[in-house]
């Protein structure tokens, strides 16, 4: 799957958190006011995922004080997106996406290099959708440090 672009309707979806509970983007995007940042990560528990994961707890005020939502989606199954969240003291919904469809229909599930070598798997990646479900930035192949930084910079919300 291609991935997504500015103007792109970003494609709905339904997949457990950490508790096993469904979450929609629908649902998320109707709790806030401007939009949700949907960031796409390759394992719970990494040093870059969790890195990435603690940057967007720790500015996790500024983003819902701008009116965003932040959800984090792995291919990882709730029991352990669970055990990453509690560990990790991250009040926003990890979701659990293992057939990778969502992660494929946003283009964050693909080929990548990874120590030269070339493999499939997630690509880290943050989408931010409005609350009419278009797309208004979307990032690829990111960097887990500094990343947060950098997308509240390019969405005018430096602090």
């Amino acid at each position: 799957m291609p991935q997504l672009s500015v103007g792109d309707a970003a494609p709905d979806f339904t997949l457990p958190d950490q508790a096993g509970t469904p979450v929609s983007l629908a649902q998320l995007r109707a709790d806030t006011e401007r939009g949700v940042v949907v960031y796409f990560y390759p394992r719970a528990q990494t040093p870059g995922c969790t890195k990435e994961a603690c940057d967007f707890r720790d500015s996790l005020d500024g983003w819902r004080s701008a009116g965003y939502a932040v959800v984090g989606i792995s291919p990882d199954p709730p029991a352990t997106q669970a055990r990453f969240a509690e560990k990790q003291s991250l009040p926003f919904p990890l979701l659990s996406d293992p057939e990778h469809a969502v992660m494929d229909a946003w283009g964050a599930w693909g080929q990548k290099k990874k120590y030269g070598r070339t493999v499939t798997g997630v690509i880290r990646s943050t989408v931010v959708v409005d609350g009419d479900g278009k797309v208004v930035l979307a990032r690829y192949n990111v960097r887990a440090t500094g990343h947060v930084d950098r997308l509240r910079r390019e969405l005018g919300l430096e602090d």
